[in-house]
Parts: structure tokens; sequence; C-alpha cells
């Protein structure tokens, strides 16, 4: 896959670990860290994404491709990566360049770590690039937010960004997957998805925090269905949720908020595709 912005391979990467979590039959973790240094010469932003699922295969690596305009424009291409599966004894640590790209990409293996008998798996991928935090923040939550709305049940997430010479400006948040009072943890997915779109309209889709009483007093304001069809000669599989839901047109701020659209949201092998505004 190739990529033109510094954020949309971020994305991609915190999609990667959501997926090495999602394959582990343990409960893991997937955090996102991005630091800022305003007072630096050279302002940068570093970002490490962290999981506690299955390891990393070196061939997703070096898979990716990005836009050489993009590197030479606020990033150099160094990925670092570390990386242990169950049975390894030792956490590898890997440094390479999106510079180089397919056959001829070189990935320089570093000294590595003796786990010392310790039984855990994890992966964590790092890079330093310019970009505003705001903005990178922004992107980063809009992504989790969606990728909530599947309710993977074993999987936790802490988000955490500061600008190191800005006091007070720390941000952190843990989203749990499965909260309580929703579909039991060994629900099917269509049930997780099911419970992850109502929450998903419930905030009006901008707000990881809070719900709106004043647009949806009662479940009698949404109408809700879903669906799965299965391919048997490809095993594909699509999961499908509708709902509908009724404004009051005299509720003027919440109609600022939503408009008067329709939202479409598409998921490919459990991560977000699309994102569709109709009117």
């Amino acid at each position: 896959m190739e990529f033109s912005s510094v954020n949309t391979l971020c994305l991609d990467l915190i999609s990667s670990a959501f997926q090495r979590c999602r394959l582990s039959e343990q409960i893991c973790r997937l955090s996102v860290i991005i630091n800022r240094s305003s007072s630096s010469r050279h302002p940068s932003v570093q970002i490490s994404i962290s999981d506690t699922g299955i390891g990393s295969c070196l061939k997703e690596f070096q898979d990716l491709k990005f836009s050489r305009g993009g590197i030479a424009e606020n990033w150099d291409g160094m990925l670092r990566v570390n990386t242990t599966s169950i049975s390894d004894t030792e956490i590898y640590i890997y440094q390479f360049s999106l510079k180089e790209n397919g056959s001829s990409r070189r990935i320089n293996r570093l000294p590595s770590f003796q786990k010392n008998g310790a039984k855990f798996s994890g992966t964590e991928v790092s890079l330093s690039f310019a970009q505003s935090l705001d903005i990178l923040l922004a992107d980063v939550r809009s992504f989790l937010q969606k990728m909530l709305i599947l309710r993977i049940p074993n999987i936790a997430i802490q988000l955490v960004a500061e600008d190191c010479d800005v006091p007070g400006s720390r941000y952190e948040k843990v989203f749990l997957a499965n909260k309580p009072m929703q579909s039991p943890i060994l629900a099917p997915n269509l049930e997780h998805l099911k419970s992850g779109f109502e929450e998903y309209v419930l905030t009006h889709g901008n707000s990881l925090d809070s719900k709106c009483d004043s647009c949806f007093q009662s479940w009698e304001h949404f109408k809700v269905g879903s669906g799965r069809a299965c391919c048997t000669e490809t095993e594909l599989v699509m999961e499908a949720v509708i709902i509908i839901s009724d404004i009051s047109k005299d509720n003027t701020a919440c109609l600022r908020e939503r408009g008067d659209k329709t939202e479409v949201l598409y998921f490919k092998d459990f991560s977000p595709a699309q994102s569709l505004n109709h009117l």
C-alpha cells in the first residue's frame, strides 16, 4: 500500500496494531503516544504505536510504500520496529527507511534484548516527523472512534498526547471496547458492531466522551436493522448495520452538529476504509 502523507501512514500502523491484538486470544493493550517539543530549533512530533498482540511479520513493513514528495517535505522516512512473539526468547529491533522501496529496501537489525524467560508478545513502531500536534491528534482520535465501533472485546486502547514544553497540555484517554451493559464479550461480531453503531449515533459521531440526551431521549427515535451475507466460493463475509434516527426539526443545536445527512461507514478487514456523507 502506498501512502501520500505521514498522518495516513500513522493511521495504517495503528490499524495493523489493532489487527495483531484482534488475532490474539489474550486481553490486549494498544497504546498511541504522541509527543512534541515546541521549543526546539526544529520542532517535530514523535509517535509511538505499541501493542501486546501476536507480534509482527517483517513482510508487512517491507510492503509499505511512501511517496518521495511526502518524505522530502516533513519526514526522513525512518521507521523503528521492536517486536517479539510469544515463543521468542528475544525482543528484536529493526530500523529501515521507506525511501527505499520493494526488494531494494534494507532492514537493519539492531542488537536485541533477552526476555529472560518471560512469556509475552507485542510490537512497537516509532517515527519522528514535522507536523502539527493538534492535527495529528484530531486525526488519531477520529480514527480510533471508528475503530471502537467494531467493539472488538479483547482490546483496550490508550491515547496520550503532550507538548513537553507546554505545562498542562497533556491529553490522555483510555477506551475500553467492551463497556458494561453492552453485548457480552463472547457475542458474535455483528452484535458488537450493532452496539458500537448505536453508541456512535448517540454521540453524533463527533464526540468520544458524551452523548446527546436532547436528541434521543428514548430508543423510540431509533430504527435498527442488521444482517450478514456469506459467499461460499470466496469465503468472504459481509456484515451490515443500518440505523435510522428521527431528530426533531425544532432541535436546531443538534441539527447544526449533524446536519440533515446520511453517513455511511465502511470497514474492510476490521479497519475503517471509507466514510461518506450524502445529502
